[in-house]
């Protein structure tokens, strides 16, 4: 059944034009990489395919990374986004990349 829902009451459920996006990301740096490499691949991440794209990466680790990537505004992420944090790390010193499909989260 449909339901017709105000503007105001669609925004508070975060759904129709306010529903947002994201996807969840794990990796696993190489035992080579040593703690300075790490800040600095992270760093890179940051700066080179979060910021860019108007995404925030909520997330964390040491050797084991794993997070979740959405928009800075209430928004979708996009299948071009998670090609390009695939790209990104396809050649860095990692193991075990894990991309997720893009899911509701709010309503996962």
């Amino acid at each position: 059944m449909a339901q017709n829902r105000s503007r105001r009451l669609r925004k508070k459920l975060r759904v129709d034009e306010f529903q947002e996006l994201g996807f969840e990301i794990n990796w696993t740096f190489d035992e080579s990489v040593s703690e300075a490499d790490i800040d600095n691949l992270v760093d890179q991440f940051l700066v080179e395919v979060i910021e860019p794209r108007q995404l925030g990466f909520h997330g964390g680790g040491h050797k084991q990374w794993e997070g979740i990537i959405a928009t800075q505004a209430i928004g979708k992420c996009t299948d071009e986004d998670t090609a390009a944090v695939n790209a990104f790390w396809k050649d860095k010193p990692v193991s075990n990349l894990e991309v997720s499909d893009l899911y509701d989260i709010w309503w996962g």
